[in-house]
């Protein structure tokens, strides 16, 4: 099976996770891989518009939406939110990524927009990012976690 492409919305204050992730993929001692389909680089402009239809292309590509989820990602709606609309047009399954290591969703972080839509919500860890990646599959509704037992069998404690 290909590598699940995946596009990673964030917000600006949280790009340094999304670097880690970055070297995770890199590094030969991580089990962690994905087909990165995020910009390849920041965009020079100030149009709205223009940024909009490169991300959309972007997005376009992926069957994955990979939210990283900080203290202020549910506040961002000029570029995360709309991400995450084009996303859902689109159908790709959404995992959102707690940074504050949280298993499950977190009401007080979480984008409204992917709460009860059939999103997984995993910590930032590539183990479990990783299985995510390769294992999750979108529901119907609700809100999805992992049980103890997956993460036990990932190594966690």
């Amino acid at each position: 099976m290909g590598l699940p492409r995946t596009f990673v919305g964030f917000s600006s204050t949280d790009i340094r996770s999304y670097w880690l992730m970055l070297a995770w993929k890199a590094n030969e001692y991580i089990d962690f891989n994905f087909a990165d389909c995020q910009l390849e680089e920041e965009i020079n402009s100030d149009n709205e518009a223009y940024i909009k239809s490169k991300c959309r292309e972007r997005i376009d590509m992926a069957g994955t939406f990979a939210v990283l989820i900080g203290q202020d990602t549910r506040s961002k709606h000029k570029y995360v939110r709309w991400e995450i609309e084009v996303a859902r047009e689109k159908g790709c399954r959404i995992i959102g990524i707690n940074l504050d290591g949280a298993r499950q969703m977190i009401q007080e972080t979480c984008p409204p927009i992917i709460r009860d839509i059939g999103a997984i919500f995993v910590p930032f860890s590539p183990k479990i990012v990783g299985y995510s990646l390769e294992n999750f599959k979108m529901r119907d509704k609700g809100n999805w976690h992992y049980p103890e037992d997956v993460y036990k069998k990932l190594g966690y404690r």
